[in-house]
């Protein structure tokens, strides 16, 4: 019992720690880079968090000129990126005629054939060079030449002209379209050299639908 009573007292004897001193350099401020960030810190607007990541905001214009330079930039830029939308596909940034599944559709279809009418622009200005050789004979080979293409691209627009209205009635059978219109639409495509066609392709050649 002795030992128990004087662990006790030295345990109560013991001095309390005295509470640390809070100066005012201790205490972090507000714009003190090292204070972690926090519910204590109001928090930024949208439209200013915005605009810091979009950089600094260029100053107002000071003369008409320069209002109507600027303003002439920002319309470019706009049309520059609505056309590579287009040309992307992106059906809300096309002409009315491109827009659509059915017209989507049409598209990959001539895209995925090597179509006759493709080499008309090329086949067309050889004959017009041919045309001014003086010679009755080349002359006269030109025009069979000409004719001979000129039926392969009846035939094979034909051919296409089957497959895609076939395919439009299979894939798309509730879309109310006027076939005659859809199947011209992709014969003129077809005329078209392949990188100069709009939209650009988004199949390759040969590419199953």
């Amino acid at each position: 019992m002795g030992r128990r009573e004087v662990a006790v007292k030295f345990r109560r004897a013991r001095p309390e720690p005295e509470p640390e001193l809070v100066t005012a350099e201790s205490v972090p401020t507000a714009g003190d880079p090292s204070r972690p960030a926090g519910k204590g810190r109001p928090t930024p607007k949208r439209r200013e968090a915005e605009g810091r990541a979009r950089g600094p905001v260029a100053p107002p214009p000071t003369t008409r000129r320069e209002a109507y330079r600027r303003t002439r930039t920002e319309n470019a830029d706009k049309r520059q990126v609505v056309r590579e939308s287009a040309r992307q596909g992106d059906d809300s940034a096309l002409p009315t005629r491109d827009r659509g599944p059915v017209r989507r559709l049409v598209r990959d279809i001539v895209d995925t054939r090597r179509n006759v009418a493709s080499l008309f622009l090329p086949f067309a200005v050889v004959f017009l060079a041919g045309y001014f050789v003086p010679d009755p004979a080349v002359q006269r080979y030109l025009v069979l030449l000409w004719t001979a293409f000129f039926l392969l691209v009846i035939i094979d627009s034909i051919g296409l002209g089957r497959r895609i209205s076939k395919l439009v009635r299979q894939r798309l059978p509730k879309e109310d379209v006027r076939m005659r219109g859809v199947v011209f639409y992709g014969i003129q495509r077809s005329t078209m050299i392949r990188r100069w066609r709009f939209p650009k392709p988004a199949v390759s050649p040969n590419a199953a639908i």
